[in-house]
Protein backbone atom coordinates (compact mmCIF):
# COMPACT_ATOMS: atom_id res chain seq x y z
CA UNK A 1 0.00 0.00 0.00
CA UNK A 2 2.90 2.35 0.76
CA UNK A 3 4.24 1.77 -2.74
CA UNK A 4 0.87 2.58 -4.26
CA UNK A 5 0.71 5.76 -2.18
CA UNK A 6 4.14 6.77 -3.51
CA UNK A 7 2.94 6.05 -7.04
CA UNK A 8 -0.17 8.14 -6.43
CA UNK A 9 1.89 11.06 -5.09
CA UNK A 10 4.29 11.06 -8.04
CA UNK A 11 1.42 10.63 -10.48
CA UNK A 12 -0.26 13.66 -8.88
CA UNK A 13 2.86 15.80 -9.36
CA UNK A 14 3.51 14.64 -12.90
CA UNK A 15 -0.19 14.82 -13.60
CA UNK A 16 -0.44 18.34 -12.21
CA UNK A 17 2.36 19.53 -14.47
CA UNK A 18 0.82 17.76 -17.46
CA UNK A 19 -2.78 18.74 -16.80
CA UNK A 20 -2.06 22.33 -15.74
CA UNK A 21 0.44 22.66 -18.56
CA UNK A 22 -1.93 21.26 -21.15
CA UNK A 23 -4.77 23.38 -19.76
CA UNK A 24 -2.64 26.50 -20.10
CA UNK A 25 -1.57 25.36 -23.53
CA UNK A 26 -5.26 25.08 -24.42
CA UNK A 27 -5.26 28.87 -24.30
CA UNK A 28 -3.47 28.65 -27.63
CA UNK A 29 -6.30 26.65 -29.19
CA UNK A 30 -8.94 29.43 -28.96
CA UNK A 31 -6.21 31.86 -29.96
CA UNK A 32 -5.21 29.91 -33.07
CA UNK A 33 -8.77 29.01 -34.08
CA UNK A 34 -9.81 32.66 -33.64
CA UNK A 35 -6.90 33.96 -35.71
CA UNK A 36 -7.00 31.12 -38.28
CA UNK A 37 -10.42 30.45 -39.75
CA UNK A 38 -11.43 26.85 -40.42
CA UNK A 39 -11.81 27.58 -44.13
CA UNK A 40 -8.25 28.94 -44.47
CA UNK A 41 -6.69 25.60 -43.59
CA UNK A 42 -3.92 27.29 -41.58
CA UNK A 43 -4.75 25.30 -38.46
CA UNK A 44 -4.64 22.20 -40.63
CA UNK A 45 -1.00 23.03 -41.36
CA UNK A 46 -0.30 23.29 -37.62
CA UNK A 47 -2.06 19.98 -36.99
CA UNK A 48 -0.14 18.27 -39.79
CA UNK A 49 3.25 19.67 -38.74
CA UNK A 50 2.91 18.61 -35.11
CA UNK A 51 1.79 15.14 -36.17
CA UNK A 52 5.07 14.80 -38.06
CA UNK A 53 7.06 16.01 -35.05
CA UNK A 54 5.42 13.40 -32.81
CA UNK A 55 6.48 10.65 -35.21
CA UNK A 56 9.99 12.04 -35.60
CA UNK A 57 10.41 12.35 -31.84
CA UNK A 58 9.71 8.63 -31.48
CA UNK A 59 12.28 7.90 -34.18
CA UNK A 60 14.94 10.15 -32.68
CA UNK A 61 14.57 8.81 -29.14
CA UNK A 62 14.36 5.20 -30.50
CA UNK A 63 13.20 3.71 -27.22
CA UNK A 64 16.14 5.05 -25.23
CA UNK A 65 13.97 6.53 -22.46
CA UNK A 66 12.64 3.12 -21.40
CA UNK A 67 16.03 1.55 -22.11
CA UNK A 68 17.68 4.10 -19.84
CA UNK A 69 15.36 3.14 -16.97
CA UNK A 70 15.94 -0.55 -17.57
CA UNK A 71 19.76 -0.33 -17.52
CA UNK A 72 20.04 2.39 -14.89
CA UNK A 73 18.14 0.08 -12.50
CA UNK A 74 20.23 -3.00 -13.27
CA UNK A 75 22.40 -3.91 -10.31
CA UNK A 76 25.46 -4.60 -12.46
CA UNK A 77 25.37 -1.31 -14.39
CA UNK A 78 26.70 2.15 -13.52
CA UNK A 79 23.72 4.58 -13.74
CA UNK A 80 25.98 7.56 -14.51
CA UNK A 81 27.61 5.69 -17.38
CA UNK A 82 24.19 4.66 -18.69
CA UNK A 83 23.01 8.28 -18.59
CA UNK A 84 26.05 9.77 -20.30
CA UNK A 85 26.13 7.08 -23.00
CA UNK A 86 22.43 7.57 -23.72
CA UNK A 87 22.74 11.35 -23.80
CA UNK A 88 25.72 11.38 -26.16
CA UNK A 89 24.17 8.84 -28.51
CA UNK A 90 20.80 10.57 -28.80
CA UNK A 91 22.48 13.95 -29.16
CA UNK A 92 24.65 12.71 -32.04
CA UNK A 93 21.78 11.12 -33.96
CA UNK A 94 19.66 14.25 -33.47
CA UNK A 95 22.43 16.39 -34.95
CA UNK A 96 22.71 14.06 -37.95
CA UNK A 97 18.94 14.29 -38.47
CA UNK A 98 18.94 18.10 -38.61
CA UNK A 99 21.83 18.05 -41.08
CA UNK A 100 19.95 15.66 -43.36
CA UNK A 101 16.76 17.75 -43.28
CA UNK A 102 18.60 20.94 -44.15
CA UNK A 103 20.51 19.31 -47.02
CA UNK A 104 17.41 17.57 -48.45
CA UNK A 105 14.82 20.32 -47.94
CA UNK A 106 14.45 20.75 -51.70
CA UNK A 107 12.60 17.46 -52.11
CA UNK A 108 11.16 17.10 -48.59
CA UNK A 109 8.96 20.22 -48.92
CA UNK A 110 7.21 19.17 -52.18
CA UNK A 111 6.68 15.67 -50.84
CA UNK A 112 4.96 16.97 -47.69
CA UNK A 113 2.74 19.22 -49.82
CA UNK A 114 0.29 21.77 -48.37
CA UNK A 115 2.03 25.12 -47.72
CA UNK A 116 5.50 23.72 -47.12
CA UNK A 117 6.72 24.39 -50.68
CA UNK A 118 6.25 28.13 -50.17
CA UNK A 119 7.56 27.95 -46.59
CA UNK A 120 10.35 25.34 -46.24
CA UNK A 121 11.54 27.21 -43.15
CA UNK A 122 8.60 25.64 -41.28
CA UNK A 123 10.14 22.21 -41.85
CA UNK A 124 13.67 23.23 -40.88
CA UNK A 125 12.45 24.98 -37.73
CA UNK A 126 10.43 22.01 -36.56
CA UNK A 127 13.30 19.64 -37.39
CA UNK A 128 15.52 21.58 -34.97
CA UNK A 129 12.74 21.60 -32.38
CA UNK A 130 12.16 17.85 -32.55
CA UNK A 131 15.92 17.18 -32.40
CA UNK A 132 16.21 19.26 -29.23
CA UNK A 133 13.10 17.59 -27.80
CA UNK A 134 14.66 14.15 -28.36
CA UNK A 135 17.82 15.23 -26.54
CA UNK A 136 15.81 16.78 -23.71
CA UNK A 137 13.69 13.63 -23.39
CA UNK A 138 16.72 11.81 -21.98
CA UNK A 139 17.33 14.62 -19.49
CA UNK A 140 13.68 14.51 -18.40
CA UNK A 141 14.01 10.74 -18.03
CA UNK A 142 17.07 11.34 -15.82
CA UNK A 143 15.00 13.67 -13.60
CA UNK A 144 12.37 10.96 -13.24
CA UNK A 145 15.06 8.38 -12.43
CA UNK A 146 16.50 10.67 -9.74
CA UNK A 147 12.96 11.08 -8.36
CA UNK A 148 12.85 14.82 -8.98
CA UNK A 149 9.25 15.34 -10.09
CA UNK A 150 9.20 18.98 -8.96
CA UNK A 151 12.15 19.91 -11.17
CA UNK A 152 10.54 17.96 -14.00
CA UNK A 153 7.23 19.78 -13.53
CA UNK A 154 8.90 23.20 -13.21
CA UNK A 155 10.72 22.88 -16.54
CA UNK A 156 7.61 21.59 -18.31
CA UNK A 157 5.45 24.43 -16.97
CA UNK A 158 8.14 27.03 -17.67
CA UNK A 159 8.08 26.05 -21.33
CA UNK A 160 4.29 26.35 -21.41
CA UNK A 161 4.20 29.77 -19.73
CA UNK A 162 6.91 31.13 -22.02
CA UNK A 163 5.27 29.71 -25.13
CA UNK A 164 1.85 31.13 -24.23
CA UNK A 165 3.30 34.54 -23.42
CA UNK A 166 5.15 34.78 -26.71
CA UNK A 167 2.13 33.59 -28.68
CA UNK A 168 -0.10 36.18 -27.04
CA UNK A 169 2.52 38.79 -27.84
CA UNK A 170 2.87 37.83 -31.52
CA UNK A 171 -0.75 36.93 -32.30
CA UNK A 172 -2.59 39.57 -30.21
CA UNK A 173 -0.45 42.43 -28.88
CA UNK A 174 1.99 43.06 -31.72
CA UNK A 175 -0.61 42.83 -34.53
CA UNK A 176 -2.69 45.49 -32.72
CA UNK A 177 0.36 47.68 -32.18
CA UNK A 178 1.45 47.18 -35.79
CA UNK A 179 -1.75 48.83 -36.99
CA UNK A 180 -0.78 52.03 -35.17
CA UNK A 181 3.02 52.05 -35.41
CA UNK A 182 4.01 49.81 -38.35
CA UNK A 183 7.53 51.20 -38.70
CA UNK A 184 8.52 50.69 -35.07
CA UNK A 185 6.76 47.35 -34.49
CA UNK A 186 7.82 46.11 -37.92
CA UNK A 187 11.37 45.60 -36.62
CA UNK A 188 10.22 42.61 -34.51
CA UNK A 189 6.95 41.61 -36.18
CA UNK A 190 5.75 40.98 -39.72
CA UNK A 191 2.10 40.16 -40.54
CA UNK A 192 3.23 38.18 -43.59
CA UNK A 193 4.77 35.46 -41.39
CA UNK A 194 1.37 34.52 -39.96
CA UNK A 195 1.20 30.84 -38.99
CA UNK A 196 5.00 30.63 -39.15
CA UNK A 197 5.20 32.26 -35.74
CA UNK A 198 3.70 29.09 -34.24
CA UNK A 199 6.85 27.20 -35.22
CA UNK A 200 9.44 29.93 -34.64
CA UNK A 201 8.22 30.66 -31.11
CA UNK A 202 8.28 26.97 -30.29
CA UNK A 203 11.95 26.87 -31.23
CA UNK A 204 12.74 29.90 -29.07
CA UNK A 205 11.09 28.31 -26.02
CA UNK A 206 12.82 24.96 -26.56
CA UNK A 207 16.21 26.66 -26.72
CA UNK A 208 15.48 28.48 -23.45
CA UNK A 209 14.64 25.22 -21.66
CA UNK A 210 17.85 23.74 -23.00
CA UNK A 211 19.77 26.48 -21.18
CA UNK A 212 17.84 25.71 -17.98
CA UNK A 213 19.07 22.10 -18.15
CA UNK A 214 22.70 23.06 -17.66
CA UNK A 215 22.89 21.34 -14.25
CA UNK A 216 21.64 18.02 -15.66
CA UNK A 217 24.04 18.29 -18.59
CA UNK A 218 26.98 18.49 -16.20
CA UNK A 219 25.64 16.13 -13.52
CA UNK A 220 27.88 13.23 -14.56
CA UNK A 221 31.14 12.89 -16.52
CA UNK A 222 30.49 12.61 -20.26
CA UNK A 223 31.72 9.12 -21.10
CA UNK A 224 30.59 6.95 -23.98
CA UNK A 225 30.58 3.19 -23.58
CA UNK A 226 30.27 1.30 -26.89
CA UNK A 227 29.86 -2.08 -25.22
CA UNK A 228 27.03 -0.73 -23.07
CA UNK A 229 25.42 0.95 -26.06
CA UNK A 230 25.31 -2.31 -28.03
CA UNK A 231 23.43 -3.97 -25.19
CA UNK A 232 21.09 -1.01 -24.89
CA UNK A 233 20.35 -0.95 -28.62
CA UNK A 234 19.60 -4.66 -28.56
CA UNK A 235 16.99 -3.95 -25.90
CA UNK A 236 15.66 -0.73 -27.45
CA UNK A 237 15.11 -1.58 -31.11
CA UNK A 238 11.85 -3.43 -30.49
CA UNK A 239 10.78 -0.50 -28.29
CA UNK A 240 11.60 1.80 -31.21
CA UNK A 241 9.21 -0.15 -33.41
CA UNK A 242 6.71 -0.14 -30.55
CA UNK A 243 7.04 3.62 -30.05
CA UNK A 244 6.86 4.44 -33.75
CA UNK A 245 3.83 2.23 -34.18
CA UNK A 246 2.25 3.83 -31.11
CA UNK A 247 2.82 7.35 -32.42
CA UNK A 248 1.57 6.32 -35.85
CA UNK A 249 -1.56 5.09 -34.10
CA UNK A 250 -1.91 8.54 -32.53
CA UNK A 251 -0.72 10.79 -35.35
CA UNK A 252 -0.86 8.92 -38.66
CA UNK A 253 -4.39 10.12 -39.35
CA UNK A 254 -3.22 13.74 -39.26
CA UNK A 255 -0.20 12.85 -41.41
CA UNK A 256 -1.97 10.85 -44.12
CA UNK A 257 -5.21 12.84 -44.18
CA UNK A 258 -3.96 15.34 -46.82
CA UNK A 259 -2.92 12.40 -49.02
CA UNK A 260 -6.38 10.77 -48.94
CA UNK A 261 -8.36 14.04 -48.80
CA UNK A 262 -6.26 16.54 -50.77
CA UNK A 263 -6.87 20.18 -51.58
CA UNK A 264 -7.78 23.25 -49.60
CA UNK A 265 -10.91 21.59 -48.24
CA UNK A 266 -8.74 18.73 -46.96
CA UNK A 267 -6.60 21.21 -44.98
CA UNK A 268 -9.78 22.79 -43.61
CA UNK A 269 -11.25 19.42 -42.59
CA UNK A 270 -7.96 18.44 -40.94
CA UNK A 271 -7.96 21.71 -39.02
CA UNK A 272 -11.48 21.03 -37.72
CA UNK A 273 -10.48 17.54 -36.62
CA UNK A 274 -7.25 18.78 -35.04
CA UNK A 275 -9.09 21.43 -33.06
CA UNK A 276 -11.87 19.10 -31.90
CA UNK A 277 -9.56 16.39 -30.59
CA UNK A 278 -7.89 18.91 -28.31
CA UNK A 279 -10.96 18.58 -26.11
CA UNK A 280 -10.58 14.80 -26.09
CA UNK A 281 -6.94 14.98 -25.07
CA UNK A 282 -7.81 14.89 -21.36
CA UNK A 283 -7.34 11.13 -21.74
CA UNK A 284 -3.87 11.64 -23.17
CA UNK A 285 -3.04 13.82 -20.15
CA UNK A 286 -4.08 11.12 -17.72
CA UNK A 287 -2.22 8.32 -19.47
CA UNK A 288 0.86 10.50 -19.88
CA UNK A 289 0.89 11.47 -16.20
CA UNK A 290 0.41 7.85 -15.21
CA UNK A 291 3.20 6.76 -17.55
CA UNK A 292 5.69 9.30 -16.16
CA UNK A 293 5.20 7.94 -12.63
CA UNK A 294 4.43 4.29 -13.40
CA UNK A 295 7.42 3.43 -15.59
CA UNK A 296 10.19 4.20 -13.03
CA UNK A 297 7.90 2.81 -10.29
CA UNK A 298 7.61 -0.61 -11.95
CA UNK A 299 11.24 -0.90 -12.95
CA UNK A 300 12.38 0.33 -9.54
CA UNK A 301 10.24 -2.26 -7.73
CA UNK A 302 11.49 -5.01 -10.04
CA UNK A 303 14.97 -4.17 -8.80
CA UNK A 304 14.13 -3.81 -5.11
CA UNK A 305 11.81 -6.77 -4.54
CA UNK A 306 12.00 -10.43 -5.39
CA UNK A 307 8.30 -11.02 -4.74
CA UNK A 308 6.96 -11.39 -8.29
CA UNK A 309 3.41 -12.06 -7.13
CA UNK A 310 3.43 -8.84 -5.13
CA UNK A 311 4.54 -6.96 -8.23
CA UNK A 312 1.73 -8.53 -10.23
CA UNK A 313 -0.85 -7.63 -7.59
CA UNK A 314 0.29 -3.99 -7.66
CA UNK A 315 -0.04 -3.97 -11.45
CA UNK A 316 -3.54 -5.44 -11.22
CA UNK A 317 -4.62 -2.86 -8.63
CA UNK A 318 -3.09 -0.02 -10.64
CA UNK A 319 -4.94 -1.19 -13.76
CA UNK A 320 -8.32 -1.14 -12.02
CA UNK A 321 -7.90 2.30 -10.52
CA UNK A 322 -6.50 3.66 -13.77
CA UNK A 323 -9.62 2.45 -15.60
CA UNK A 324 -11.93 3.93 -12.95
CA UNK A 325 -10.20 7.30 -13.10
CA UNK A 326 -10.22 7.47 -16.90
CA UNK A 327 -13.89 6.49 -17.09
CA UNK A 328 -14.76 9.25 -14.62
CA UNK A 329 -12.76 11.69 -16.75
CA UNK A 330 -14.54 10.43 -19.87
CA UNK A 331 -17.98 11.05 -18.39
CA UNK A 332 -16.84 14.39 -16.94
CA UNK A 333 -15.80 15.63 -20.38
CA UNK A 334 -19.15 14.53 -21.82
CA UNK A 335 -20.93 16.30 -18.97
CA UNK A 336 -19.11 19.55 -19.62
CA UNK A 337 -18.92 19.40 -23.41
CA UNK A 338 -21.16 22.48 -23.80
CA UNK A 339 -18.63 24.45 -21.77
CA UNK A 340 -15.49 22.85 -23.15
CA UNK A 341 -16.51 23.45 -26.76
CA UNK A 342 -15.82 27.15 -26.25
CA UNK A 343 -12.11 26.27 -26.21
CA UNK A 344 -12.36 26.31 -30.00
CA UNK A 345 -14.02 28.83 -32.31
CA UNK A 346 -17.64 28.14 -33.38
CA UNK A 347 -16.69 27.34 -37.00
CA UNK A 348 -14.81 24.29 -35.63
CA UNK A 349 -17.72 22.92 -33.54
CA UNK A 350 -18.89 20.51 -36.21
CA UNK A 351 -15.91 18.33 -35.23
CA UNK A 352 -17.16 17.79 -31.66
CA UNK A 353 -18.79 14.51 -32.67
CA UNK A 354 -15.36 12.86 -32.68
CA UNK A 355 -14.67 13.68 -29.00
CA UNK A 356 -16.24 10.58 -27.35
CA UNK A 357 -14.73 8.29 -29.99
CA UNK A 358 -11.22 9.68 -29.57
CA UNK A 359 -11.50 9.53 -25.77
CA UNK A 360 -12.52 5.87 -25.96
CA UNK A 361 -9.47 5.17 -28.10
CA UNK A 362 -7.23 6.96 -25.56
CA UNK A 363 -8.61 4.80 -22.73
CA UNK A 364 -7.74 1.69 -24.76
CA UNK A 365 -4.27 3.09 -25.32
CA UNK A 366 -3.84 3.60 -21.58
CA UNK A 367 -4.91 0.03 -20.86
CA UNK A 368 -2.49 -1.19 -23.52
CA UNK A 369 0.32 0.75 -21.84
CA UNK A 370 -0.53 -0.88 -18.50
CA UNK A 371 -0.44 -4.29 -20.15
CA UNK A 372 2.88 -3.58 -21.85
CA UNK A 373 5.01 -4.20 -18.77
CA UNK A 374 4.84 -7.96 -19.06
CA UNK A 375 7.10 -7.93 -22.13
CA UNK A 376 9.30 -5.09 -20.81
CA UNK A 377 9.99 -6.90 -17.52
CA UNK A 378 10.55 -10.28 -19.21
CA UNK A 379 12.81 -8.78 -21.91
CA UNK A 380 10.40 -9.81 -24.68
CA UNK A 381 9.96 -6.37 -26.19
CA UNK A 382 9.61 -7.83 -29.67
CA UNK A 383 6.02 -8.70 -28.74
CA UNK A 384 5.30 -5.03 -28.15
CA UNK A 385 6.53 -4.20 -31.61
CA UNK A 386 4.28 -6.90 -33.08
CA UNK A 387 1.18 -5.70 -31.21
CA UNK A 388 1.72 -2.06 -32.09
CA UNK A 389 2.59 -2.95 -35.65
CA UNK A 390 -0.70 -4.79 -36.07
CA UNK A 391 -2.55 -1.84 -34.54
CA UNK A 392 -0.75 0.52 -36.89
CA UNK A 393 -1.77 -1.54 -39.91
CA UNK A 394 -5.37 -1.50 -38.71
CA UNK A 395 -5.27 2.29 -38.41
CA UNK A 396 -3.78 2.84 -41.85
CA UNK A 397 -6.23 0.41 -43.42
CA UNK A 398 -9.27 2.11 -41.89
CA UNK A 399 -7.97 5.54 -42.91
CA UNK A 400 -7.22 4.42 -46.46
CA UNK A 401 -10.63 2.81 -46.91
CA UNK A 402 -12.86 5.39 -45.25
CA UNK A 403 -11.26 8.89 -45.22
CA UNK A 404 -12.33 9.66 -48.83
CA UNK A 405 -15.97 8.97 -47.91
CA UNK A 406 -16.25 9.84 -44.20
CA UNK A 407 -13.53 12.47 -43.81
CA UNK A 408 -12.15 12.88 -40.27
CA UNK A 409 -14.75 10.56 -38.71
CA UNK A 410 -12.71 7.72 -40.22
CA UNK A 411 -9.66 9.02 -38.33
CA UNK A 412 -11.50 8.81 -35.01
CA UNK A 413 -12.72 5.23 -35.54
CA UNK A 414 -9.32 4.19 -36.88
CA UNK A 415 -7.86 4.96 -33.46
CA UNK A 416 -10.40 2.69 -31.78
CA UNK A 417 -9.58 -0.13 -34.21
CA UNK A 418 -5.83 0.31 -33.69
CA UNK A 419 -5.72 0.53 -29.90
CA UNK A 420 -8.47 -2.03 -29.41
CA UNK A 421 -6.66 -4.68 -31.42
CA UNK A 422 -3.29 -3.99 -29.75
CA UNK A 423 -4.91 -4.02 -26.29
CA UNK A 424 -6.60 -7.39 -26.80
CA UNK A 425 -3.54 -9.03 -28.34
CA UNK A 426 -1.30 -7.81 -25.50
CA UNK A 427 -3.66 -9.13 -22.87
CA UNK A 428 -4.13 -12.64 -24.27
CA UNK A 429 -0.46 -13.19 -25.15
CA UNK A 430 0.65 -11.63 -21.86
CA UNK A 431 -1.49 -14.02 -19.84
CA UNK A 432 0.53 -16.86 -21.36
CA UNK A 433 4.01 -15.46 -20.62
CA UNK A 434 3.38 -13.30 -17.54
CA UNK A 435 -0.08 -14.05 -16.08
CA UNK A 436 -1.58 -11.32 -13.94
CA UNK A 437 -4.95 -11.74 -12.21
CA UNK A 438 -6.59 -8.51 -13.24
CA UNK A 439 -10.00 -7.84 -11.62
CA UNK A 440 -11.76 -8.34 -14.94
CA UNK A 441 -15.24 -8.64 -13.44
CA UNK A 442 -15.05 -5.27 -11.71
CA UNK A 443 -13.37 -3.63 -14.70
CA UNK A 444 -16.01 -4.99 -17.10
CA UNK A 445 -18.80 -3.77 -14.83
CA UNK A 446 -17.40 -0.23 -14.73
CA UNK A 447 -16.74 -0.19 -18.49
CA UNK A 448 -20.27 -1.38 -19.34
CA UNK A 449 -21.85 1.07 -16.90
CA UNK A 450 -19.83 3.95 -18.37
CA UNK A 451 -20.81 2.88 -21.89
CA UNK A 452 -24.52 2.82 -20.98
CA UNK A 453 -24.33 6.22 -19.28
CA UNK A 454 -22.38 7.77 -22.16
CA UNK A 455 -24.96 6.43 -24.62
CA UNK A 456 -27.67 8.02 -22.50
CA UNK A 457 -25.73 11.29 -22.50
CA UNK A 458 -25.23 11.31 -26.28
CA UNK A 459 -28.63 10.05 -27.39
CA UNK A 460 -30.76 12.43 -25.32
CA UNK A 461 -30.67 15.82 -27.06
CA UNK A 462 -31.39 18.84 -24.86
CA UNK A 463 -31.25 22.23 -26.59
CA UNK A 464 -30.75 24.22 -23.41
CA UNK A 465 -27.04 24.02 -22.59
CA UNK A 466 -27.52 24.43 -18.83
CA UNK A 467 -30.15 21.70 -18.63
CA UNK A 468 -28.08 19.44 -20.85
CA UNK A 469 -25.02 19.92 -18.66
CA UNK A 470 -27.09 19.25 -15.52
CA UNK A 471 -28.53 16.05 -17.02
CA UNK A 472 -25.12 14.69 -18.01
CA UNK A 473 -23.68 15.68 -14.62
CA UNK A 474 -26.30 13.51 -12.92
CA UNK A 475 -25.13 10.58 -15.04
CA UNK A 476 -21.54 11.28 -13.99
CA UNK A 477 -22.52 11.39 -10.31
CA UNK A 478 -24.39 8.12 -10.71
CA UNK A 479 -21.23 6.44 -11.96
CA UNK A 480 -19.17 7.96 -9.15
CA UNK A 481 -21.71 6.74 -6.62
CA UNK A 482 -21.49 3.16 -7.87
CA UNK A 483 -17.69 3.28 -7.73
CA UNK A 484 -17.74 4.86 -4.28
CA UNK A 485 -19.99 2.10 -2.95
CA UNK A 486 -18.28 -0.87 -4.60
CA UNK A 487 -14.74 0.26 -3.80
CA UNK A 488 -15.62 1.16 -0.19
CA UNK A 489 -14.28 4.68 -0.61
CA UNK A 490 -15.76 5.65 2.73
CA UNK A 491 -12.70 4.05 4.34
CA UNK A 492 -10.58 6.74 2.73
CA UNK A 493 -12.86 9.54 3.95
CA UNK A 494 -12.92 8.49 7.60
CA UNK A 495 -9.70 10.44 8.20
CA UNK A 496 -10.97 13.61 6.52
CA UNK A 497 -11.83 16.32 9.11
CA UNK A 498 -15.57 17.01 9.56
CA UNK A 499 -16.53 14.73 6.66
CA UNK A 500 -14.97 11.75 8.42
CA UNK A 501 -17.39 12.04 11.33
CA UNK A 502 -20.26 11.06 9.07
CA UNK A 503 -18.55 7.89 7.87
CA UNK A 504 -17.54 6.87 11.39
CA UNK A 505 -21.19 6.45 12.33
Amino acid sequence: MANLKSLAKDTAIYGLSSIVGRFLNYLLVPLYTAKMSAASGDYGIVTNAYAYTALLLALLTYGMETTFFYYANKKDENPDRVYSTTLITVGFTSLVFVSLVVSCIGWIAPWMGMAYVQHPSYIITMAIVVALDAFQAIIFAYLRYKNLPLKFATLKLLFIFLNISLNLLYFVALPALYQRWPDAVGTIYSPTIGVGYVFYLNLACTLFIMVCMYKELTAVPWRWDWSLLRRMLHYSWPILILSVAGVINQSASQIVFPKFYPGTDGAAQLGIYGAAIKIAMIMALITQAFRYAYEPFVFGNSRNTEDVEKQKQMQADAMKYFLIFTLIAYLAVLAGIDVLKHIIAPDYWEGLRVVPIVMAAEIMMGIYFNLSFWYKLTDKTLWGAIFSGIGCLMLLLVNWLFIPQYSYMACAWAGVAAYGSAMLLSYFVGQHYYPVKFPLRDMALYAVLAAVLSAAALMVKIDNEWLGTAYRTVLLLLFCGVVFKREHMERLLVKVPVVGRYFQR
